[in-house]
């Protein structure tokens, strides 16, 4: 039975975690955090799961680590994990990967920016692959990230572009969300109306377009009668700067990838 071994047990290691767990494959999980109270949780809602004592514990009963730390800590807990001759996933943002095999390299290092809807099978990743990665493990590690949802192998310099649309996205798309609810609302409906329709109304959205292949103009064009509603609605929308906004939007993100990258 293969170990999937967490160092890190926040919200994106459990989302992760949770995939894995679900899966119908069987795999034990590892998990090591200076919180108890994370560790306990891990062990209460997976199985079988390893609450190890610390990390050098954890990669000795690891066959694939997950750094799930925050950038910021991760200097540190490399000092203290040292190479681990073994497939490293890190998904610590902004860290590049010639940091990582600069670390480690006698291991293969996977860089990965998931996002949070892998808690629901929905994630949107990008993975970049180290020099040390044979094929076998690529597709291995596709193969593992692909129980959470969606992964796309990308170039090193692309993943802050990731981090801005995917990684930081669930945030900002929930904000747009939010903005459509209160709208319902105001227009009388009830918030948790105006909530079911507008979920189903996203969700029902994205799988259209994905489903059918279109393009989000072609889609536009597809909803917009002459005179309709809809062209009444757009006339709002696109006189406004909500293209500039949601771009600098993303770009802030990525600009901070960058800079935790430094």
């Amino acid at each position: 039975m293969k170990t999937i071994g967490f160092i890190g047990a926040g919200n994106m290691a459990y989302a992760l975690a949770g995939a894995f767990s679900g899966a119908e494959e069987k795999m034990r999980l590892a998990v090591s955090d200076p919180s108890s109270e994370r560790t306990a949780l891990f062990h209460k809602d997976f199985d079988p799961v390893l609450v190890c004592s610390d990390n050098l514990q954890l990669i000795a009963e690891s066959d694939i680590i997950i750094l799930a730390v925050k950038p910021q800590i991760l200097p540190a807990v490399l000092t203290e994990i040292g190479d681990p001759a073994r497939p490293v996933i890190s998904i610590a943002a902004g860290i590049t990967l010639e940091y990582l095999e600069k670390s480690m390299p006698g291991s293969a290092v996977i860089r990965v920016m998931p996002n949070t809807p892998c808690l629901v099978g929905e994630m949107a990743a990008g993975a970049v692959f180290g020099s040390g990665v044979t094929p076998e493990i690529r597709d291995e590690v596709m193969r593992l990230l692909g129980l959470a949802g969606t992964v796309i192998a990308v170039e090193e310099q692309q993943m802050d572009a990731v981090t801005g649309v995917s990684g930081s996205g669930p945030a900002f798309v929930a904000r747009l969300i939010e903005a459509f609810i209160q709208g319902g609302v105001k227009e009388g409906l009830s918030e948790d109306e105006a909530r079911a329709l507008t979920l189903a109304t996203f969700s029902g959205t994205a799988r259209l377009l994905e489903e059918k292949n279109l393009s989000p103009a072609e889609l536009v064009t597809m909803v917009s009668s002459p005179n309709g509603t809809t062209v009444a609605g757009r006339a709002v929308l696109e006189e406004s700067d909500y293209m500039k906004i949601i771009g600098e939007t993303i770009s802030a993100a990525a600009d901070r990838s960058r800079e935790l990258g430094k």
